[in-house]
């Protein structure tokens, strides 16, 4: 077994990452704040719930080694904050983008640094079996020469949902960054020198802008470019090049390929049975948070060094 974990978090995404905590046989406590959602959580999962939220847990338990934050993306950073400060925590799985602002990731950043506390933010498409073959399959075959990106969202649907304004005013990041973040994960973060972006348009709850697309080169040297139209049809997805064939993510969870000199993509099998069964990718993200050590995971380091790119991007300040 494990050391023992704790879930801080009782809404939908903390159920999702108890199937996966149960499973792998942790010494679980689940902390919520509120009565409500917390039945909702033990009725989904037959779990019990400390309700009252994380600083009266910690008054109420001697703290564990590891921390996975599933709370909303508003409460993030307090509830990181709170955490990088006991001493007993070291290893913190922190649900993405970790902030809404810049600011606060700095912030994080230092206290991690003097405290020597492991944060890691929870990208789980990175972890996608699609994701895992693709790596292989452009290894193979001498690596990316090129790479398209689109992060469009429903935005007819998106006023519909109930969030509190702060966060679809900045949805970029709670929600976009999952396509961007696995686009620059596959090809490095763009040359500051060579990044170009564009934006136009606004949107009730997204006055920064509606329309995005750009272009650049990549730390690696691999040419990229990306579109998304919020007011339009459109969808999530990456085309990866190589010198052989194209590859489609569109959607995430399946992968195509188009090989050179044929025009009809075909699908490729996937060992996806960790995806069906949990929620794509969690499984071994939780895995390999675990055990401290990761070149899959996006550290709390990497994802200050992306901000600038996101907010240069998403025209946030």
């Amino acid at each position: 077994m494990f050391d023992s974990i704790w879930l801080v978090g009782a809404g939908n995404m903390a159920v999702d990452y108890f199937k996966v905590l149960k499973d792998l046989n942790l010494n679980l406590k689940v902390i919520g704040r509120g009565s409500e959602s917390a039945k909702t959580f033990e009725e989904k999962t037959n779990q019990d719930v400390f309700v009252g939220g994380l600083e009266k847990a910690l008054k109420t338990f001697k703290a564990p080694d590891n921390i996975i934050i599933a709370v909303g993306a508003d409460h993030l950073f307090s509830t990181l904050k709170l955490v990088l400060n006991v001493k007993e925590v070291n290893n913190i799985l922190l649900e993405k983008p970790g902030s809404l602002y810049k600011e606060e990731l700095l912030e994080a950043q230092k206290i991690a640094i003097l405290n020597n506390k492991k944060v890691w933010i929870a990208y789980n498409r990175r972890f996608y079996s699609s994701v895992i073959e693709l790596k292989k399959l452009v290894d193979e075959e001498g690596g990316i020469t090129s790479i398209d990106f689109e992060f469009t969202e429903w935005a007819f649907e998106i006023s519909e949902l109930k969030k509190n304004f702060e966060i679809k005013d900045r949805w970029f990041l709670a929600n976009s960054t999952h396509v961007i973040d696995l686009a620059f994960y596959l090809i490095g973060l763009p040359r500051e020198e060579s990044f170009c972006s564009y934006k136009n348009g606004k949107i009730n709850w997204h006055q920064s802008g509606a329309r995005f697309c750009g272009a650049g080169i990549s730390q690696k040297g691999i040419i990229f470019s990306y579109h998304a139209d919020w007011t339009s049809p459109g969808r999530w997805g990456l085309e990866i090049n190589t010198s052989q064939s194209r590859y489609i993510l569109k959607p995430l969870e399946k992968l195509k390929r188009i090989k050179l000199g044929n025009l009809n993509p075909e699908e490729i099998e996937l060992e996806n049975n960790l995806d069906i069964t949990y929620k794509p990718g969690l499984f071994l993200q939780c895995k390999e948070f675990l055990l401290k050590k990761s070149n899959t995971l996006c550290s709390l380091d990497d994802q200050v060094n992306s901000f600038k790119f996101f907010n240069k991007m998403s025209g946030y300040i």
